[in-house]
């Protein structure tokens, strides 16, 4: 290695497979540069993830990700439990035990729930991310790193020659998977159920559409002796869960696979084979120092039908790419950087908890638990709740999660979709959230408080009142969604979550906002109170 020329780069992503490539795209276009090291040159000829929630998508809206429309429809995916494709239909049951089986709170956005296979998805993801600047550098693996403080400097390897390198980032970002080797290097330990079994997959292409007519594209097979999960991807290609650890050769593959179908008069053509490791494990922290830990390396969620594994992944990066943003562009302080874990751990774990209070799992638990309420799916893909200082007035009283017409707008949350008009557009409140930080209100006194508060702190904060600039296309329901008074605001952050709240306008608004602003955004030289 050459010691003497060290590149650098502000941000370095190990890992670049789904939440990785979310992170460079979330990252770059915040206009921060990135190098994301994947170690293999392509994504894996299996593909694992389908489902994307509703809160991914507005991700990937909001960043110009463009998802082609899904085959299975916009709501989630239809399942039945069932004696094989051609026998007996036992019964079809809600996605979501105990849920309303909604489209994942569609009717609270501008976006809807969709299935795209991982290995269609990932190379949109690639495009988008190198559009945007970042450097992604496939077939390159992490050897080790160390990390002062004032950055890390990673060793990397390109698997084709063995040649090695020093990298040197003012931030690592570990996407790596759930045995991540960086975890392991940081010494950060895990906690949860662990593993809970292991299975083995078969991947295989047949001609099989006349058995989705009924909508079904989820089946858990039920016969003597032989238990077993079958699923499409709709493209063609078919996926054959196992719950046993036996590797099958050829014959013994299609023999399954034919035993699944209730057919052996079907041509099959076998793709590929998988083994997987269903645990649940949340790590014990999300960071040390300079380096974070995101998707299955910081918590790994085994497949369900509330879709958390890859989607909880994608909203770390989320998360954690507008504060990267922010300081490092020195608007806000390091400081910001420790809510992170603050607010992205307690989800992994609510999400976990909803996770064995499923039927699907419920049965793993070794210890008497009491009963967790199963909640519903828009209440935890859009009403989870932030508590960390980057928000003020989200206390410990107030619950998990709960659907967003029960929040009203509350710091904490996720702010409202509502439609609106923004001269001759059409779009979504959502659409005013995008890179920096904005105030709403129908009182346009606080158009001076903003313009103070960033005077004052040196942060831009954008104004919009509601019904000048943004005008609700109902007429009505500004106030109700966000829980205001006609002379409230609602301060949200880049990420689209509500900072700060003023119910009613204060006699000066002008202090309260620049108060409330120098607790949630750290300001350069102030750090979070």
């Amino acid at each position: 290695m050459n010691s003497e020329n060290i590149e650098t780069t502000p941000v370095l992503i190990v890992g670049g497979s789904l939440v990785g490539l979310s992170a460079a795209v979330f990252l770059s276009w915040q206009g921060v540069p990135v190098v994301v090291v994947e170690k293999h040159r392509g994504s894996s000829l299996h593909p694992r993830a389908i489902g994307y929630t509703t809160r991914t998508l507005e991700h990937f809206r909001q960043t110009g990700v463009e998802i082609p429309s899904s085959l299975q429809g916009t709501k989630p995916p239809r399942r039945a439990r069932v004696e094989s494709l051609t026998g007996t239909w036992f019964e079809e049951y809600p996605w979501t035990p105990g849920g309303k089986g909604g489209a994942y709170g569609a009717e609270e956005s501008p976006v809807h729930a969709t299935a795209i296979a991982q290995d269609r998805l990932e190379p949109i993801l690639r495009e988008r991310a190198t559009a945007l600047g970042a450097q992604l550098r496939q077939g390159t693996e992490l050897v080790g790193f160390t990390q002062d403080a004032d950055g890390v400097t990673a060793n990397l390897r390109r698997r084709e020659d063995g040649s090695e390198y020093r990298l040197r980032a003012q931030y690592l970002i570990a996407a790596d998977g759930a045995d991540s080797p960086v975890r392991a290097a940081l010494g950060i330990d895990r906690h949860g159920e662990g593993l809970l079994s292991v299975q083995r997959s078969i991947l295989f292409r047949a001609p099989l559409e006349e058995y989705l007519e009924h909508g079904v594209v989820q089946f858990e097979i039920r016969q003597p002796d032989f238990d077993a999960f079958l699923t499409t991807y709709s493209d063609g290609r078919w996926v054959l869960m196992l719950s046993d650890d036996v590797e099958r050769d050829t014959e013994a593959q299609l023999a399954a696979v034919r035993r699944a179908i209730g057919r052996t008069d079907i041509p099959i053509e076998l793709v590929t084979t998988g083994r997987w490791e269903l645990a649940a494990r949340i790590a014990d922290r999300f960071s040390a120092g300079r380096v974070f830990l995101m998707g299955d390396a910081a918590h790994q969620l085994p497949p369900n039908r509330g879709g958390f594994g890859a989607n909880t992944g994608i909203d770390d990066a989320h998360n954690l790419a507008w504060k990267l943003a922010a300081v490092l562009s020195g608007q806000s302080a390091p400081a910001l950087l420790e809510t992170y874990d603050a607010e992205r751990r307690p989800i992994a774990e609510l999400r976990r908890e909803q996770l064995f209070a499923r039927a699907d799992y419920k049965a793993y638990l070794q210890t008497p638990k009491s009963d967790v309420p199963v909640l519903d799916d828009v209440s935890i893909e859009l009403g989870q709740l932030y508590r960390s200082a980057a928000v003020l007035g989200a206390g410990p009283e107030l619950p998990a999660a709960q659907t967003p017409q029960q929040w009203a707008g509350a710091p904490g949350t996720r702010a409202p979709h509502l439609w609106i008009t923004v001269g001759d557009k059409e779009c979504s409140t959502l659409d005013l959230f995008e890179r920096g930080w904005v105030l709403l209100s129908e009182d346009a006194r606080w158009a001076d408080a903003a313009t103070s508060a960033s005077r004052t702190l040196d942060i831009p904060v954008e104004f919009v009142r509601i019904g000048v600039d943004a005008t609700p296309v109902d007429g009505y329901g500004f106030d109700t969604a966000y829980g205001l008074t006609g002379t409230g605001a609602s301060l949200v952050r880049p990420d689209g979550y509500i900072a700060w709240r003023a119910a009613t306008a204060p006699d000066d608004p002008a202090p309260a906002l620049t108060d409330a602003l120098a607790h949630v955004a750290a300001p350069a030289g102030r750090g979070i109170r």
